[in-house]
Parts: C-alpha cells; structure tokens; sequence
C-alpha cells in the first residue's frame, strides 16, 4: 500500500486539484481506486513482472501466510496456495475500488464517466482472473473490444 501512495495515488490526486475537488472524502475516494488501479495491474501482470524484470509485488508477509513462495512464480504453480492468495489480494482491491467508486458520480461531466469507466475495467479485470481460477500464469487477463461497450454501459 505504501508503493501505491507514492506512485499511483499522487496521479489521482493531482487530477482533483486540476478540478478543485479536494475534499479529504475525494482525496480518500481516489486513493481507494489509484490504489486498487495499481494493484490489480500487479494482479494481471504478476507473470509479466516476474519474468521480464524480476520483480515480486506480492506482499512478502501475506505469501508466507498463504504458503506461497517465489518458487510459484518461477515454476508457474497455481496451487489451491496460490489460489487462495490471489483470492485474498483481488478482494482486497475489489474493496478499495468500490470504496472509491462513488467519486465518478461526485466528478462532473466527462471526467466523472471516465472514472466510472475506469472503475468498471478495474472490476473487469479481476473478474477475469477470477474467471480462469487466478491462473494469471498462463491467461493474462486483458480488456478486449467487446468488453469496451459493457464498461460503458455499467459506467452511464
């Protein structure tokens, strides 16, 4: 969480300032979905991050909690340890997402949709790993043309 204050929350953050819209309930509003933004691209690239930069964003502490070890990134191993890990972490952003999720309906005109748009690819996404049971290994998940009209949808 303290990676997401300083790289993604900062972004949001100065989006509110440019509208003047910095109530300590919107500033808490965008950290909650900077924060889940950025942990479920952790999420959706964990073997991306892995492989090409050797990089790890999983909370050293809650792996060991789960029985994971850097060994199921390196092998690829989707276990009911693994499972249960990434379950832990998309409820987790699912959490903070929702919890910034009213500020789309707080932002006026097009910056408001594009926050509720933005908050629907984020559900998206971890619907998706879900889908293929947290086998981010192997099945990336990715937003495609046809879930571009239903983010729409959802975010109106």
């Amino acid at each position: 969480m303290e990676y997401c204050r300083r790289s993604a929350n900062p972004v949001g953050r100065l989006l509110l300032h440019l509208f003047k819209r910095t109530s300590d309930l919107e500033l808490r509003q965008s950290d909650a979905i900077c924060s889940a933004l950025q942990l479920i691209n952790h999420w959706q690239d964990v073997d991306v991050d892995y492989v090409k930069d050797n990089r790890v964003y999983l909370p050293q502490d809650e792996m060991a909690r789960f029985g994971v070890s850097e060994r199921h990134l390196r092998e690829k191993i989707c276990d009911p340890a693994w499972q249960a890990l990434m379950k832990f972490q998309l409820e987790r952003a699912r959490n903070l997402i929702l919890e910034g999720a009213p500020l789309g309906r707080a932002l006026p005109g097009r910056v408001g949709l594009e926050i509720r748009a933005t908050v629907q690819g984020g559900l998206r996404i971890l619907e998706k790993i879900e889908r293929v049971g947290y086998d981010v290994f192997r099945r990336r998940p990715v937003l495609k043309l046809l879930d571009w009209p239903m983010l729409l949808l959802r975010a109106v």
